[in-house]
């Protein structure tokens, strides 16, 4: 399979697989990793560039064996991952990458209504921890946003895993119109969380915002363009 061809999911590919120093430093810089870890990718890779979801994202990042099994929290054929990682102190690392404001815009959920049941119901736990004071429906406007953090929930607080959320943001992907600046990226997240009725920060909770500068990869995507 050839690099997708625009958007988040071609600047992520690029990333991962030619240039995985500069997604390293993005990861340094935002927190999610100290200064002195590394990661190993475990998606998207060369050749096939897979993505993967359910039990099979968790097992690519080595979680096994949990107290409460994720389909009791969450209807299969749940979230896609867009990259899967493990630190290299063994923590999981979950990425969902965007590269322009309308990808942060996600629709309601489209799950049928038995499965919207167990949805609803897992959103509501995620958020009652997330924002106990919150009223908001998580599975109208930034659906895809709430039920990244209600993974991550079900991870880090009922499961106790260790694991990491990171929102990965490209500046100036010129393909998308993307923004141009972190602090665009900045005021659409500040946005998503008071829609959703969010603190501000919930790095305390494991979720992290990084950003990458698309124009760092453009050498290797012109490149990956003739592979």
């Amino acid at each position: 399979m050839s690099f997708a061809s625009r958007g988040s999911q071609r600047w992520l590919q690029i990333a991962i697989n030619r240039k995985p120093e500069l997604l390293l430093g993005a990861l340094h810089r935002s927190g999610t990793i100290g200064p002195k870890s590394t990661v190993k990718w475990q998606s998207p890779l060369e050749p096939e560039f897979r993505e993967y979801r359910d039990g099979s994202a968790l097992e690519k990042t080595g979680v096994i064996n949990l107290k409460r099994p994720l389909k009791d929290f969450w209807p299969a054929r749940g979230p896609v991952w867009d990259a899967l990682a493990v630190t290299s102190e063994a923590r999981p690392l979950f990425v969902e990458a965007k590269a322009h404001i309308c990808e942060a815009a996600s629709p309601a959920s489209r799950a049928s209504q038995s499965s919207l049941q167990l949805i609803e119901r897992s959103l509501q736990q995620a958020r009652r921890f997330y924002a106990p004071g919150a009223t908001a429906t998580w599975s109208n406007l930034f659906y895809q946003y709430a039920n990244r953090l209600a993974h991550q929930y079900f991870l880090r607080e009922v499961n106790r895993v260790p694991s990491a959320l990171v929102f990965l943001y490209f500046v100036n992907a010129d393909d998308m119109l993307g923004p141009t600046s972190e602090e665009e990226w900045r005021g659409t997240v500040r946005l998503i969380h008071a829609v959703l009725g969010l603190p501000k920060d919930l790095r305390p909770h494991g979720v992290f915002d990084a950003f990458l500068d698309a124009r760092l990869l453009q050498d290797s995507a012109n490149s990956a363009s003739g592979a």
